[in-house]
């Protein structure tokens, strides 16, 4: 039994610890792990927002988005070293998610009852506002601590990453493929190819490296970040086409809506923290 124990501390340690402790990166087991509790998660949140009668839609996904910016720079304040152990380990993937949910949360309910209780007329502005707030301190305090060292790397990344999007969205255009040309596909299309681009730039030419297992693994096998592009397409264009054909009943576009806004958000997060570590030089 004693033995059996010990195995199962060095495991838990190996692929769970450790990789938080030493910012390592992922590995086959927590990848695998994290996702089946953000699937179990994305249930569990719809349920609170129609409990606090949120409706999910186009608005809210963008209400949401300065808190995904305050969750991308807060998690560069913790790589340039800003933050001291154990405090800095709260702001290490996973961990950091849970934070910045838990704060999200929070602020939507005071919004939200702020609104309810008729203090305020628009809830989602005074939402997105203190997302917005937040974002703007914890990049105040990223300037005080590091000077801008590669604007360059900044322009790469929105020029490669905006063009291609803008180009596939002129693509669509002519073709009439309205799925990609509706705003919000569009915007996963668009914070998708930003993160590409963003790994492109880094891997390719400043010396970065990938910390997720099958992007590293391709990466390798390839020689160049540049194969993130079309593994970017051939994962979420079907997704996308998936989502919108399939699942058309009212109670089902409510998920789909939000499952949506998490592709956002798990594009648009490291798309934000690798080009602000990058044009940092941290």
């Amino acid at each position: 039994m004693g033995e059996l124990t010990d195995q199962l501390v060095q495991f838990i340690n190996r692929y769970y610890i450790d990789p938080v402790i030493y910012d390592s990166g992922y590995n086959p087991v927590n990848t695998i792990t994290w996702g089946l509790i953000l699937g179990i998660c994305v249930f569990g949140v719809v349920k609170l927002l129609q409990k606090m009668d949120v409706k999910i839609d186009d608005r809210f996904i963008y209400s949401v988005i300065p808190f995904v910016f305050a969750g991308s720079s807060l998690r560069v304040l913790e790589d340039a070293g800003i933050f001291s152990a154990p405090l800095s380990y709260l702001f290490i993937t996973p961990n950091i998610y849970f934070v910045v949910f838990i704060v999200t949360t929070i602020c939507l309910i005071f919004s939200k009852k702020l609104f309810d209780f008729g203090k305020i007329r628009n809830w989602h502005r005074l939402f997105s506002g203190i997302g917005l707030l937040w974002f703007l301190c914890n990049l105040v305090t990223l300037l005080y601590f590091e000077d801008i060292q590669r604007p360059d790397a900044f322009l790469a990344i929105v020029l490669f990453g905006s063009g291609l999007a803008f180009l596939i969205y002129y693509i669509s255009t002519k073709a009439k493929f309205s799925i990609i040309t509706d705003r919000v596909n569009f915007t996963i299309l668009w914070v998708h190819l930003l993160d590409a681009s963003s790994t492109f730039v880094g891997v390719d030419f400043l010396g970065y490296y990938e910390k997720h297992v099958v992007p590293a693994y391709l990466i390798d096998l390839t020689g160049t970040a540049l194969v993130m592009f079309p593994l970017k397409l051939a994962i979420f264009l079907p997704v996308i086409y998936i989502l919108d054909s399939q699942f058309k009943d009212e109670e089902s576009i409510s998920l789909t809506t939000f499952v949506k806004m998490v592709i956002i958000v798990l594009g648009l997060s490291p798309a934000c923290r690798n080009t602000l570590r990058m044009t940092l030089g941290i």
